[in-house]
């Protein structure tokens, strides 16, 4: 079922303000930024194949805490493998928190604009 004119309108207005308004937490919840770090992604899975041959080493020769190392070792693989790639400079500028100079209503604002703004300047007590 498609929307109405008014309800596009009125989520294109939300998503305006969400982008705007909490800059962290569409930083947060994009898309990842910055190029794949190969390099490490190599050596996660280095890491990871060691780990799982040292998890196989400690079940064949029953010694469990081999194995719960080598299980540690391939988690630490893993997780270097998905680690997120760098950020570069203009990617770390534009995920900067906004202003306070952004906070203060804007002539021309939106309804929900400058309820957002008093509900900033309450809780920051300055209103």
């Amino acid at each position: 079922m498609p929307l109405s004119e008014q309800e596009q309108r009125a989520l294109d207005e939300m998503e305006r303000s969400l982008y705007q308004n909490d800059a962290d937490f569409v930083s947060a919840v994009g898309p990842r930024r910055g190029k794949p770090n190969y390099r490490m992604m190599v050596i996660g899975v280095l890491v990871g194949v060691a780990g799982i041959i040292s998890l196989l080493t400690g079940v064949i020769i029953q010694q469990p805490l081999v194995g719960v190392l080598g299980f540690v070792v391939m988690f630490v693989g893993v997780l270097l493998f998905v680690a997120p790639g760098r950020l570069s400079a203009s990617d770390a500028e534009s995920a900067a928190p906004p202003s306070a100079s952004r906070r203060t209503p804007k002539r021309g604002a939106s309804f929900m604009d400058t309820i957002n703004d008093r509900w900033d300047r309450r809780q920051d007590g300055r209103g």
